[in-house]
């Protein structure tokens, strides 16, 4: 737990206290949104188990979400569709995505911590590699924007359960890549990703 508090121990000690992590989920998906989360934890705060979601199950990140969403004194969601991906590419609806989370935060933080990206914004900023196994912060954004897309996918499988949405969350899975070549495309792919973008030129 210690490891993950350096940084913003060292921002504590500069007298920042509202320290906000963020971290996206979704940018490899061909299908749905990018989705970011922006999260103020208490000062000190401490939750065992605590780490970059991709390395919890299914059920710790549920019982997280839910304590985090609690525990948070703000937290914010930014979420990018699928057209607005297309239309300027992943790499920018990420930095949409995180400013808009930024932005939905009710307490605006004094400085962010941000997993790999950098940002434009207004506030003082720390980029962190793979931050979500070295920040709290960022680690609790991770659960929250993966929890927050996670539920969208299970929804949108309830629509179309022939591409195992609820499993694949909307990666290129098997699976979900011969569902497209059987059943076609729906609103919600990404229709610059390949093999979306496969399918619909072989339809021309």
């Amino acid at each position: 737990m210690e490891d993950l508090y350096v940084y913003e121990k060292e921002l504590i000690k500069q007298d920042v206290k509202l320290i906000g992590g963020i971290d996206e989920v979704g940018r490899g998906p061909l299908v749905g949104p990018v989705v970011a989360a922006c999260v103020i934890l208490p000062l000190n705060y401490k939750l065992e188990g605590l780490t970059d979601s991709k390395k919890l199950s299914e059920k710790k990140r549920e019982k997280f979400y839910d304590i985090l969403i609690h525990d948070a004194v703000s937290y914010g969601i930014g979420i990018v569709d699928e057209v607005k991906i297309d239309e300027v590419n992943i790499y920018e609806a990420t930095k949409i995505a995180m400013c808009d989370a930024i932005n939905n935060c009710k307490i605006k933080p004094e400085h962010v911590l941000i997993d790999a990206m950098k940002l434009n914004i207004n506030i003082p900023s720390t980029s962190i590699i793979k931050g979500d196994a070295k920040s709290l912060s960022i680690a609790a954004a991770s659960v929250i924007a993966k929890v927050t897309r996670d539920r969208m996918m299970i929804e949108l499988d309830k629509k179309y359960p022939m591409y195992d949405f609820k499993h694949n969350k909307g990666y290129p899975t098997k699976k979900h890549v011969e569902a497209i070549n059987k059943y076609g495309i729906i609103k919600e792919h990404r229709k610059t990703y390949f093999p979306v973008k496969e399918y619909i030129e072989k339809g021309d």
